[in-house]
């Protein structure tokens, strides 16, 4: 029987690492599926517990010179990664620009004179000290990386760190010699590698500091998710209040709620009456009335009256715990270009080290002297050292992020950059991201002509400002919005699913649905037609009496966005499909989709069940764009392809969406998807010059063309070609400026 588990793996400084650490578990019987992610350190996997034990797959990962953690309790692991995260980022900061500092004397000595500038004396008298002492300073400041990269080699798993260490290593200790020879006063005529070596850990410095600052933050969304439970519980026994922490809650135990308060875990009410806000879990706008025998869900917050109700999920089987891990799942999954990256990184290490080692080899045999095969392989390593291809990311992510931002836009994420292109149906969340998110009163309908609107809207908001119902300050608002003076009601009763009742003036007056018109004796099928036109448009229609006779009809809904309806239709000319989800009844998924112009629609769906409902469509073939703002759309952000949230949503969902919409206006959806192309396809063509360079200059490294044109690429000149391979990569970015949006 197949298991699953998450092991934390320490030490893993690339991508190149991850496709070894699976490549080498993937041979393994037993092992179903191994998927590490790089972004949060994981491995993911899933295997045959009798065929394969934990501990013989953590000797094999050790064994590649990683270290493997167990997981702790989530929420103690997130606080220490984030703190952890935040740390390595300042760390990479302060060495990047402690290298760069320190390299800039060498710099300036070995180019000065290339540009014109006059060279001081002491650089003329003691340059090969100078250099000598400031590169070995760049290189301590790097340490960590010639280590990484060294122990790889050793555990025969060579990754970036070990192509960079190669490289350097060579170039440094290349011309340490010749220093040292030239200080016991040999005389020798030979070119000085200080430079390279200075120069190749300042771009990988800067690389590795950009990487880290664009990471996806995968560990802060869990953390916030989990930050929605309350610490504590207070549970009835033997008549008393005991206040408990929440791990202590059991399903059983009664549990109290006062107004204000969050639900801790999921439950069935017992007692009481009240207003609950479901609009993290579920998605609806309007709170829900709870009474005995209601379901209630763990982090809602009861509104208005005191709960009282039995524990029926807890811990890691409450509908909270159960988005968490559909969340933590999603994120764990790879896109298809990481997949290929992760073969790349792979293979280019030690085929790069082959081939310079071949090199160095052959040219032995061929008769060459040792100063000429050590130039070719110096030469070799340092022209495919991967410093383009380190930023051909990190630049393009930096200049598209950047140019978003000026346009409201937050882009987070690789994924985003790759995915946008493809994406052919877009799923909207309603609440909150179509819609306001915040009931409103959208009619006021006179049945009686003598009883004006503003009279309809006075009698309703005297009677419901002593009411609990979560419609009621819908109506309140309006009132105040009308500067309507609101009257004393005298006898008021609230009935709970039904409405109000109140005597106002010596007339009573009666509020709410068909069934408390039916209850008492009055008929509203004369008002039926109207009542189902308001509710086939998603609306809650809501009965006014006034002694036995109907007067009115308040009707209450959810209101559309600016701009929620162009968005929609820019999205068709761009030739995408476009759905609406909610965990709203269809009439109002239908109501709102026929208002904005989508023509499919998912109602009624809970978070976890987002979440397949996504995955549905991509087994269809589809590439999926999630647009919301939700934590109940967190699970269905990370299951898509590629999750768009608005800056106006929740900070979970702003974590989980690999595209935030900061100004909260859908037309930046089209720039964002536009935007995003853009930036993936400026990626590819950074990655392409850096490959080029590679495949060109590899090859004329290891002297293909001496025997033809007796010239041989000496390692200043493939340092030369490994800056201007990354000065083109650099500045192929900076063209980004002049990206202008598309207008659709």
């Amino acid at each position: 029987m197949f298991k699953k588990t998450t092991i934390k793996i320490l030490g893993m400084d690339c991508a190149s690492c991850a496709a070894i650490i699976e490549n080498a578990l993937q041979k393994e019987e037993g092992i179903k599926s191994a998927n590490v992610n790089f972004a949060t350190k994981k491995l993911y996997l899933e295997f045959d517990s009798i065929k394969i034990s934990i501990t013989r797959i953590k000797k094999i990962i050790e064994g590649l010179g990683y270290k493997t953690t167990e997981e702790t309790v989530e929420e103690e692991m997130h606080d220490h990664h984030k703190k952890a995260k935040t740390q390595e980022v300042s760390k990479l900061k302060q060495r990047f620009i402690f290298a760069l500092i320190f390299s800039l004397p060498i710099i300036y000595m070995v180019m000065g004179e290339m540009i014109g500038l006059s060279m001081p004396t002491i650089f003329e008298n003691y340059g090969t000290i100078i250099q000598l002492v400031f590169a070995t300073t760049v290189i301590a400041s790097c340490f960590n990386i010639w280590t990484s990269g060294f122990k790889k080699l050793l555990h025969l798993s060579p990754n970036m760190d070990t192509l960079i260490f190669i490289g350097t290593a060579v170039a440094y200790f290349y011309s340490l010699t010749i220093s040292v020879l030239m200080f016991s006063g040999t005389k020798i005529e030979a070119h000085l590698y200080y430079e390279s070596a200075a120069l190749i850990l300042v771009f990988i410095s800067l690389g590795k500091y950009l990487e880290a600052m664009t990471k996806g933050k995968t560990s802060e969304a869990i953390k916030k998710l989990i930050g929605l439970q309350p610490k504590e519980a207070t549970i009835v026994k033997d008549g008393e209040m005991i206040k408990i922490p929440i791990t202590e809650v059991k399903v059983g135990n009664i549990i109290l709620v006062k107004p204000g308060e969050k639900i801790p875990v999921d439950g069935i009410v017992i007692d009481g009456y009240s207003g609950v806000d479901e609009k993290a879990i579920t998605g609806e706008s309007i709170p829900v009335e709870k009474k005995k025998g209601d379901e209630v869900i763990g982090a809602t917050i009861n509104k208005t009256g005191v709960l009282k109700f039995k524990a029926t999920r807890v811990g890691k089987d409450t509908m909270l715990a159960q988005i968490i891990k559909i969340v933590e799942e999603a994120m764990g999954s790879k896109a298809p270009i990481q997949l290929l990256a992760d073969k790349v990184s792979f293979y280019f290490v030690p085929s790069v080290i082959g081939i310079a080692i071949l090199s160095f080899a052959i040219w032995l045999l061929l008769g060459q002297p040792l100063t000429f095969a050590l130039s070719v392989f110096v030469a070799v390593l340092i022209i495919a050292c991967p410093c383009a291809l380190g930023l051909a990311t990190p630049t393009a992510v930096m200049m598209g992020t950047g140019l978003a931002a000026q346009n409201g836009i937050l882009i987070k994420s690789g994924k985003a950059l790759e995915i946008a292109r493809d994406v052919n149906i877009v799923i909207f969340d309603k609440t909150g991201t179509l819609t306001r998110g915040e009931p409103s009163v959208t009619d006021i309908i006179q049945v009686k002509n003598k009883i004006s609107e503003k009279s309809i809207l006075q009698i309703s908001a005297s009677v419901e400002k002593n009411s609990e119902h979560p419609l009621a300050q819908a109506i309140i608002n309006k009132a105040k919005e009308e500067k309507v003076n609101l009257s004393e009601v005298k006898n008021f009763q609230a009935i709970p699913g039904y409405g109000v009742s109140a005597d106002l003036e010596n007339k009573k007056i009666l509020f709410g649905t068909r069934k408390l018109m039916d209850d008492n004796k009055i008929d509203p099928n004369s008002i039926e037609e109207k009542m189902i036109t308001l509710e086939n448009q998603g609306k809650t229609a809501i009965i006014l009496a006034q002694d036995k006779d109907i007067i009115g009809i308040i009707a209450v809904a959810d209101t559309l966005k600016d701009y929620s309806k162009e968005a929609v239709e820019m999205l068709h000319r761009m030739g995408k499909k476009v759905a609406i989800i909610t965990g709203d009844n269809k009439r109002v998924g239908q109501a709102i989709a026929q208002q904005v112009g989508i023509d499919r629609v998912l109602a009624e769906v809970l978070p976890q069940e987002k979440s397949a409902e996504i995955k549905k469509l991509q087994s269809e073939g589809n590439v999926v764009a999630m647009v919301g703002d939700g934590i109940n759309d967190a699970p269905a952000l990370a299951q898509s392809d590629l999750g768009i949230a608005l800056g106006s949503g929740t900070d979970v969902a702003m974590e989980t969406g690999e595209i935030v919409l900061i100004k909260d206006d859908l037309r930046d959806l089209i720039t964002a998807i536009d935007l995003s192309k853009y930036t993936l396809k400026k990626i590819k063509q950074n990655l392409f010059w850096a490959f080029f360079y590679n495949i060109i200059g590899i090859p004329v490294a290891a002297g293909i063309l001496y025997p033809f044109t007796g010239w041989l690429l000496s390692p200043t000149i493939a340092a030369a070609a490994m800056a201007f391979s990354s000065i083109s990569v650099i500045s192929n970015s900076l063209l980004m400026k002049r990206y202008k949006s598309t207008k659709i």
